[in-house]
């Protein structure tokens, strides 16, 4: 809501007409009293309303938070490391598997019997 200098003139006018110029003081000091206090009340409100755990805002960096520690806690090399272990286990099973003589060739002389 936006009052143009001629309106607040209007009612300036119209207080002065209505209160006179006498007791133009003290109502100004009562309206700056009572915009102070309801000041006051909204900022007690918007700070009730921040305290409550049921706060969405409060959830969010509740979360945050725990994104944050998650990521403090993650480690991309070990999944690297973990898959080069299996590898290199892979590679000496084949190798080991390559050493032991195949059943079928030719030269396979098996196990000697007496």
């Amino acid at each position: 809501m936006e009052l143009s200098i001629g309106e607040m003139l209007v009612i300036f006018l119209a207080i002065v007409v209505l209160f006179g110029p006498d007791k133009l003081p003290q109502i100004a000091r009562d309206l700056g009293q009572g915009v102070r206090k309801m000041r006051g009340a909204m900022d007690d409100i918007k700070s009730e309303i921040m305290k409550e755990g049921d706060n969405p805002i409060s959830e969010i960096k509740k979360e945050i938070d725990k994104v944050k520690d998650q990521v403090k806690e993650f480690d991309p090399t070990q999944q690297l490391r973990e898959e080069m272990d299996l590898k290199r286990y892979v590679e000496q099973s084949n190798e080991v598997q390559a050493n032991k003589p195949n059943p079928l060739d030719n030269d396979y002389q098996g196990p000697i019997s007496r």
